[in-house]
């Protein structure tokens, strides 16, 4: 019953077209967002808020590791509270943890994710100019998300242009890393996601065409029944990391759909693999 009232609720406020939130369940879109709420943003009177969740022991003087995270919801739908739990344990371990509202696309169109790459940059920005507040190194700031937010957190860390013409261009939104979660970040004609919306524009918008050396390290979990995004997008994906020569570590899991991060035992096991490769980075001490 009350499951039922929740999705009765989320799906009469965050109408999505028939599709299926990416694996998000009901309860994880209604969850309270954690962290303390901070307007970063406001476009034509709407306030885009970020919320930024500290280690129990945070110090205002101290320089800590950071991640924001973006939510999925194939760029239409979807809550910034996805990435709650993994927010509560990265924090847990040391790091600030953010979670990005940006604004939706209208799922009865074709546009192309333009609002929702440039609030990505914009909500980047803020954290790096605002890191002696947050008790953040500015040079030690991840993008992490999931499905469509995995997009734009890959986005923020490999493709220049696009920003909102508000933001001084001269902070950098660019991540130092990228944890995620089967993010749609090929958007190309070849078995790649989103291609209906970016069309012949995909090099504009997908991550994976545009990598270069100065790419960041980053880790993707897949699950290998992944009906939107095939092993191939992966497998392709890291060949062409290794090619400029940054690090990639592609992790599958065997007989899991899209969404699968969002449940256990999968949080869990995701999580761990996220932990030992920031810890593997230096950010992250390692666990006693």
């Amino acid at each position: 019953m009350i499951n039922t009232l929740l999705q009765n609720i989320v799906f009469a406020v965050l109408p999505f077209a028939g599709l299926n939130y990416h694996g998000l369940t009901a309860c994880a879109m209604a969850a309270e967002i954690v962290g303390e709420k901070i307007v970063y943003k406001t476009v034509n009177g709407r306030e885009l808020s970020l919320y930024i969740l500290k280690p129990a022991d945070w110090k205002a003087a101290d320089t800590r590791p950071a991640i924001v995270f973006f939510h999925g919801g194939g760029w239409v739908g979807g809550a910034p509270s996805q990435f709650n739990e993994q927010s509560k344990r990265l924090a847990a371990r040391g790091m600030v943890c953010v979670q990005a509202e940006y604004r939706l696309l209208k799922p009865n169109t074709n546009d192309p994710p333009l609002i929702c790459v440039q609030d990505a940059k914009s909500a980047m920005r803020w954290v790096r100019v605002h890191a002696r507040d947050l008790g953040i190194d500015p040079g030690r700031i991840a993008a992490g998300g999931g499905s469509a937010g995995g997009h734009l957190a890959a986005f923020v860390g490999m493709v220049e242009g696009k920003d909102d013409p508000q933001d001084d261009l001269t902070v950098s939104a660019k991540a130092n890393a990228l944890v995620l979660f089967n993010p749609v970040f090929d958007n190309g004609p070849e078995n790649g996601w989103g291609t209906a919306r970016v069309g012949t524009r995909f090099k504009e918008f997908s991550p994976a065409h545009n990598l270069t050396p100065a790419a960041p390290p980053a880790i993707v979990f897949l699950g290998t029944e992944d009906k939107l995004i095939p092993e191939t997008v992966l497998k392709r994906f890291k060949i062409n990391m290794d090619r400029v020569g940054v690090r990639c570590e592609a992790v599958f899991y065997d007989d899991q759909a899209h969404g699968f991060f969002n449940k256990e035992p999968w949080l869990t096991r995701t999580l761990v693999e996220a932990d030992k490769f920031l810890t593997s980075l230096g950010w992250l001490k390692e666990k006693p």
